[in-house]
């Protein structure tokens, strides 16, 4: 059995590269695989490992500066949820591309998810989906309004483009584990929006713990590991990821004949051109071949 962890926090960390060498250090003395992306502005990821190995970890990022109050959601897998371990330093822990925004700063009004319901059901509020298109795409809350944004990065802009819609209006948000709403509340407080809500611990903790018999949540939610999606309870979804361009994809998606393992999809086989496929073909011949040597492919995921 796996405990899967995903965790961030956003502090202020001056140095990240030490920080990310202390980090990697542990993670590989008690067996974690995952990945982990230090910035300046705090630590995100998702990581998995036995129980004495996640038990092992948590104080040693809780021992992080700022970090001391670190939270983390767990879920189990049978199966390895990452084939590696990586700990990566970049600008921004999730990025959005907006110098100003600083989420240790102010946030918007953290909901409990059994508070959620209450909340999005207001008439005089709005519900906004901070995720990506293809997230949305395979579940979402009840009336959420979905930016079709292909990154976190195109929020900005699209709030701008349409904030007048939501003149007078309460806005409640929600991710998939509260990181994205942290710095798109932090983004609506300096555009002068007083109300802003989100949804605290994310999709995950609201599937966690509000019954599906109470759940105003529809479908699946992605997840950024091998289970690839999640449903009530946290219980692994029906979705398959394409390995070309990283969505999810359901098992009658699989039948179409656009679908070839590791090289296309439906969604994807227009984006990549004929070289990118005899690449990705070659890539995939490899995965094979090191599945039939009992071996895990270093350039891939366990898939699927």
């Amino acid at each position: 059995m796996y405990i899967i962890a995903a965790l961030y926090h956003f502090a202020r960390f001056n140095d990240p590269a030490k920080l990310r060498a202390q980090v990697l250090k542990a993670c590989q003395d008690n067996g974690i695989m995952g990945t982990l992306l230090i910035a300046p502005e705090g630590i995100n990821g998702t990581i998995a490992g036995s129980r004495h190995g996640i038990d092992a970890i948590i104080p040693v990022l809780r021992g992080l500066p700022g970090c001391e109050a670190l939270e983390w959601k767990e879920s189990q897998s049978d199966e390895p949820p990452f084939g590696r371990l990586k700990v990566r330093l970049k600008r921004e822990i999730v990025t959005m591309k907006q110098p100003d925004v600083d989420p240790t700063a102010a946030v918007g009004r953290y909901v409990e998810a059994q508070d959620w319901n209450d909340l999005i059901q207001s008439d005089d509020v709005v519900v906004i989906d901070t995720r990506n298109d293809y997230e949305v795409a395979i579940g979402t809350f009840d009336g959420a309004i979905d930016p079709q944004t292909k990154s976190f990065g195109e929020f900005p802009k699209w709030w701008e483009e349409n904030k007048d819609r939501f003149h007078n209006k309460r806005v409640a948000m929600f991710c998939t584990g509260g990181i994205r709403c942290e710095k798109s509340t932090n983004y609506l407080i300096g555009q002068g929006v007083e109300d802003v809500y989100h949804l605290k611990g994310g999709i995950l903790k609201y599937l966690e713990t509000v019954p599906e018999t109470e759940s105003t949540w529809n479908g699946d939610c992605f997840v950024f590991d091998n289970r690839v999606s999640v449903g009530h309870g946290l219980k692994i979804g029906p979705h398959r990821l394409c390995h070309a361009c990283r969505r999810p994809l359901l098992p009658e998606d699989l039948r179409k004949p656009q679908f070839e393992p590791g090289v296309s999809c439906h969604n994807c086989i227009n984006d990549t051109s004929d070289d990118d496929k005899a690449r990705f073909r070659e890539r995939q011949k490899q995965i094979n071949l090191s599945k039939a040597r009992g071996e895990q492919h270093i350039g891939t995921l366990t898939q699927n």
